[in-house]
């Protein structure tokens, strides 16, 4: 995109919100994560392990808690904040992040602060997409980048992380992207996405950033780089495409998140970081999203991030998250079902295409309208009270054959649920 076009976003939001159309598509997203609750209450074996749900239902850790309620104590934590985040927070930001980026990043004009990863990348969306711009984005990917985009009036364009030609029968840990398949590039607004990532805990190479980042180049593009799983990463260094070259830095938007960082996500504290040209649009989109965030939880947020940096938080947690991993992947080996390994954040995306379902199983009539991992998902919630998310609620194309047998497991949870979750699935031995 152009970084002197202009943003019609008031327009877009009026001609939008008022359609039908886009009414049907909120409608199918708060459909999909209702229906898991709506079968998990109906699962015979109670209580279920919900694997599905994102929620880790534990605390942040102790020092994150304290410096929140120390926060609460503060005058200027308990008025407006400045719409760009509070001082104390921004300048935190700009101290952690230059060294990683390898520059040194203004706090006052290279960072935006969010109500949240969601926010950030809504009030992105919102400065820089017309309607009828192209938006690229990776699948499967987080759903709600397809209804921000819709919500502006702009289109998606989904490049697919294709599964080695071996996942029906071995672990996998690398998916490729494609991007021959796109055709010609339309001398369009655009911005392509990248994450490490939900589902597939995918971290990108040095080599596949830097492919991202020459496309961008050559035709003029904003890379939207969402990193909120920054501190849970396993095996080789997370390298960020801002730090690879000024060049790729002036066309890069990364977001990050509190609430992912801590498992902090009731904070809504989520920030973004890039040059100063394109940040100034997108705090002005945030003042009308959100106007500001809030401040208590920016200050502990700061405070938070430099206990961290000093009590080798990142390390403790991303050991225990990799331990939550290999508990499941030991279940998955047992069951002789291969499974996509993660290189970072906290999903596992099992191949159940080999789980057997009885002939003349009954399932809910909505379901045979759906690809066949919506009934793989029901079939063990009700057969051994695990809940999973299908593969294809993370697809805009929810007929790709890779959609069709793979189950998502969230591993982010106490040991104990983990662990009875695993002995409950090796009752699917009796379907293999």
């Amino acid at each position: 995109m152009a970084h002197g076009s202009s943003s019609p976003w008031r327009e877009a939001f009026g001609e939008v919100q008022n359609t039908a159309q886009f009414s049907e598509w909120v409608a199918h997203t708060v459909a999909s994560r209702e229906w898991s609750a709506r079968s998990i209450a109906q699962c015979p074996i109670q209580p279920v392990c919900n694997l599905g749900d994102g929620s880790s239902q534990s605390n942040p850790p102790a020092f994150a808690i304290e410096a929140y309620k120390s926060a609460l104590d503060l005058v200027e934590c308990n008025q407006y904040p400045p719409t760009g985040g509070l001082p104390r927070f921004t300048s935190t930001l700009a101290k952690i992040y230059s060294p990683l980026l390898g520059r040194d990043l203004d706090a006052n004009s290279e960072i935006s602060v969010h109500s949240g990863g969601t926010e950030a990348i809504l009030s992105i969306l919102t400065a820089f997409v017309d309607r009828g711009d192209e938006v690229v984005v990776f699948e499967p990917g987080f759903d709600l980048y397809e209804l921000h985009v819709r919500f502006l009036g702009g289109i998606i364009r989904s490049v697919q992380l294709h599964p080695p030609a071996s996942a029906s029968t071995r672990v996998s840990k690398r998916q490729r992207m494609d991007f021959r398949r796109r055709g010609s590039w339309k001398q369009r607004s655009r911005i392509e996405q990248r994450f490490s990532h939900n589902p597939l805990g995918k971290v990108f190479t040095a080599h596949e950033l830097a492919t991202i980042g020459d496309i961008a180049i050559k035709h003029n593009l904003i890379v939207l780089s969402d990193e909120v799983y920054e501190h849970l990463t396993y095996g080789p260094e997370f390298i960020r495409l801002a730090s690879l070259s000024p060049a790729y830095a002036a066309q890069t938007i990364t977001v990050h998140s509190i609430g992912k960082a801590f498992n902090a996500t009731g904070w809504r504290i989520g920030y973004a970081t890039g040059p100063s040209d394109l940040i100034r649009r997108v705090k002005n989109a945030h003042i009308i999203l959100s106007f500001t965030t809030a401040g208590p939880a920016q200050a502990a947020a700061a405070a938070s991030l430099e206990e961290a940096q000093r009590n080798g938080f990142w390390d403790t947690n991303r050991a225990k998250m990799a331990k939550n991993i290999e508990i499941m992947c030991q279940v998955f080996e047992e069951l002789g079902l291969p499974y996509v390994k993660p290189m970072g954040a906290h999903y596992l995306m099992l191949n159940a295409g080999k789980i057997k379902v009885p002939k003349g199983y009954t399932f809910p009539a909505a379901l045979y309208k759906k690809t066949r991992d919506w009934r793989l998902s029901w079939f063990v919630l009700m057969e051994v009270g695990v809940a999973t998310i299908p593969s294809s609620a993370s697809f805009n194309n929810t007929r790709s054959v890779v959609t069709e047998n793979y189950l998502r497991f969230v591993v982010g949870k106490p040991e104990a649920e983990l662990r009875e979750a695993g002995r409950r699935l090796l009752g699917l031995k009796q379907f293999l």
